[in-house]
């Protein structure tokens, strides 16, 4: 954390977002899907708007998310010439021997938290969306 607290550690919202993957990702934004197995959907996106740099496996499980320390809070700030509102840092089993340590850093994240199908249904209840991969079959 550095000396005004301002990048401290956030939690989640209560749920079971052990699977974790990278959704999408262009300039305007990075998007982060969790869910207890993303086979058939998701519950949760972490969005960060505005992306400047990114330290992650395209896929993990059960992250430890943590404030950044005072040396990745210099890394950033040094790489990108100054401090950014978001940075988030977290551990993760991404498949080796040791958890991989993460770093995001972006100008806002944003926490939807909705049930998102990876797969067609022509029965989804309201409140549900499709990922944008998903498409109806041929008629």
């Amino acid at each position: 954390m550095d000396a005004e607290g301002r990048h401290a550690g956030f939690r989640l919202p209560e749920g079971s977002w052990w699977d974790w993957d990278v959704l999408a990702w262009d300039a305007g934004q990075f998007r982060l899907a969790a869910g207890h197995d993303l086979t058939y959907h998701h519950g949760l996106e972490l969005v960060f708007e505005e992306p400047v740099f990114v330290s992650c496996p395209s896929s993990f499980q059960d992250p430890t998310f943590r404030a950044p320390s005072r040396d990745e809070l210099l890394k950033i700030s040094l790489r990108l010439g100054g401090e950014l509102p978001v940075v988030v840092a977290f551990e993760a089993d991404a498949g080796g021997q040791e958890p991989i340590s993460c770093l995001i850093a972006a100008e806002r994240l944003v926490i939807v938290q909705e049930t998102v199908l990876r797969y067609w249904r022509d029965d989804a209840a309201p409140g549900q969306r499709f990922a944008a991969w998903v498409r109806p079959p041929d008629v």
